[in-house]
């Protein structure tokens, strides 16, 4: 069963998948979010807003998103923050 958490503006991302939460000011960050754009793997949920959270997932995703890396923390530990997702019937 897959967990989504709210990261702004209802776009969701699957919480198992996510391996940290990060400011994007850091030169190290900046180069991961560079590096990403110019691979493909980069996925914008700002909005057009300016961004103040990265996740970087499992996979080497990066997701921008307009929400503090504290804000997005305290989402992945409250319980009413997560959108639980079955799978199908089939499995």
């Amino acid at each position: 069963m897959a967990r989504f958490v709210n990261i702004g503006f209802g776009n969701l991302v699957n919480a198992e998948k996510v391996v940290a939460v990060v400011s994007p000011d850091a030169a190290p960050v900046k180069r991961i979010v560079q590096n990403a754009k110019e691979q493909g793997r980069i996925i914008d949920a700002t909005q057009g807003r300016r961004t103040k959270g990265v996740l970087i997932t499992e996979d080497t995703y990066v997701v921008l998103s307009a929400l503090q890396p504290e804000t997005i923390g305290k989402r992945f530990q409250s319980d009413k923050n997560i959108i639980e997702e079955k799978g199908d019937m089939d499995e």
